[in-house]
């Protein structure tokens, strides 16, 4: 009878260890995609675009083939890429943090010049193909999709990454870059399917007898267009608030901590100045100064992406994924 209690006991402890770890987990995982919140509504952002002029029916299986892309891009190519990283290579991961805080500040900042009558668009963004067939077309949109959630994704992993504790074992860092990766795909890709539904869902409940139902869905109809370009606005936002975090913080962290601590104590100022809300102030004043100089950052970016590292990447890595592809 001893030993059965004895067992019960042992039973429980490694139950409580287990319950202490999922916790643990799904806390860190938290966190972690809240710090990647910049490239998470970006990607949320850009996404439906790429559903665009296709039937209604064709909408939703585009999204699930975007979304599975997503996952083979984190789980099976940047999950073993992050955890050598983050076991052999600790060092690599503020620089890459800041190449990816770039990233999303030149990215950001193409996007208001372009907003502006600047510039141009991507050429991965457009998408007119008048000479090609919808199947063709359909998987040339999923393959840039894809492509694009790669650079997206990249930067979530490296992101979350930087936020775990260097004390966890690889299993554990493994465990929450998991749930990261997959609650991340799962809650864009979700939220996505509910955009590019809605207008259907709208047309759906105008049309019924129902006076409330017909007034909702007349309501969704008329509020989407709006809603999509305040989603742009906030992700393009949220990609140069971010990105410019990302720099300074990595700046400080190699030792010019000039630019940050100023920032800082900006922030500090004006809260003390509004006592009734200091955390919110000092949270604005961050963001605002964050944003300017990612703002700044990606406009003198954006010639040298446009002349110099486009061309390159064309030259070298474009043959490379033809090569490849044709393997």
């Amino acid at each position: 009878m001893s030993g059965l209690l004895a067992l019960l006991d042992d039973v429980a402890s490694i139950s409580k260890v287990a319950a202490a770890s999922i916790d643990d987990v799904t806390g860190q995982a938290v966190k972690a995609g809240a710090k990647a919140a910049g490239a998470v509504i970006d990607d949320a952002a850009v996404t439906p675009k790429y559903v665009h002029g296709f039937d209604a029916s064709r909408e939703i299986p585009i999204v699930w083939k975007i979304a599975r892309g997503s996952l083979f891009n984190k789980l099976v190519i940047l999950l073993p890429v992050a955890l050598l990283l983050s076991q052999f290579a600790p060092w690599a991961i503020p620089p890459l943090l800041m190449l990816g805080g770039a990233y999303l500040c030149y990215e950001g900042a193409e996007k208001v010049a372009c907003a502006l009558g600047h510039g141009d668009t991507h050429a991965s963004e457009k998408h007119t193909h008048p000479e090609t067939d919808g199947a063709a077309l359909e998987e040339q949109r999923v393959a840039g999709a894809i492509k694009t959630d790669f650079i997206l994704s990249a930067e979530i992993m490296t992101i979350a990454l930087s936020t775990i504790p260097a004390t966890d074992t690889i299993w554990m860092r493994a465990l929450i870059l998991i749930v990261v990766a997959v609650g991340i795909t799962v809650a864009v890709y979700g939220f996505v399917a509910l955009i590019v539904k809605a207008d259907d869902v709208g047309v759906h409940l105008a049309t019924r007898q129902n006076g409330l139902s017909s007034a909702v869905g007349r309501g969704i109809v008329k509020v989407m267009p709006g809603f999509m370009k305040v989603l742009t606005v906030v992700g393009t936002a949220a990609m140069i608030w971010v990105g410019g975090q990302i720099v300074l913080h990595g700046f400080a962290e190699l030792g010019w901590s000039a630019p940050y601590d100023w920032i800082h104590h900006q922030a500090e100022a004006a809260a003390h100045a509004v006592p009734q809300a200091p955390g919110l102030v000092a949270w604005a004043v961050t963001a605002f100064f964050d944003g300017i100089f990612g703002l700044v950052l990606g406009m003198i970016l954006i010639p040298i992406a446009h002349h110099i590292i486009n061309p390159l990447l064309q030259a070298t890595v474009a043959p490379l994924m033809a090569r490849l592809r044709g393997a």
